[in-house]
């Protein structure tokens, strides 16, 4: 099993960025997929989730209207679209495969926020 986070760097405050996951060695379509975030000296914290078939996203209130999870079960990848990038959106961004009975991470990708 792989979870491969890329997209991340440096990028000025306003900015955006497109972090991909790319899944292999499980059936990716049965999965639900989430990003969560670490801030430095902070806990991981969930920040958007999209169902295995893709109908349902859910997101926290500190990402509403800025960030956009979606996937594409042909390649196996989900994405995460950050726009309007504010310096608290610096962490180290991973993601996460979940079901009932199993649950993968990826060694995350950093982003940072800084003019």
């Amino acid at each position: 099993v792989q979870l491969v986070e890329s997209g991340g760097g440096l990028v000025q405050p306003g900015g955006s960025l497109r972090l991909s996951c790319a899944a292999s060695g499980f059936t990716f379509s049965r999965f639900a997929m989430n990003w969560y975030r670490q801030a430095p000296g902070q806990a991981r914290e969930f920040i958007a989730g999209i169902t295995s078939a893709g109908g349902s996203t859910y997101s926290t209130d500190s990402i509403k209207g800025r960030f956009l999870i979606s996937r594409d079960t042909a390649k196996n990848t989900v994405f995460l679209q950050m726009n309007s990038l504010k310096p608290d959106d610096t962490a180290v961004y991973y993601c996460n495969a979940r079901t009932r009975t199993n649950d993968y991470w990826g060694q995350g990708t950093r982003v940072t926020v800084s003019s």
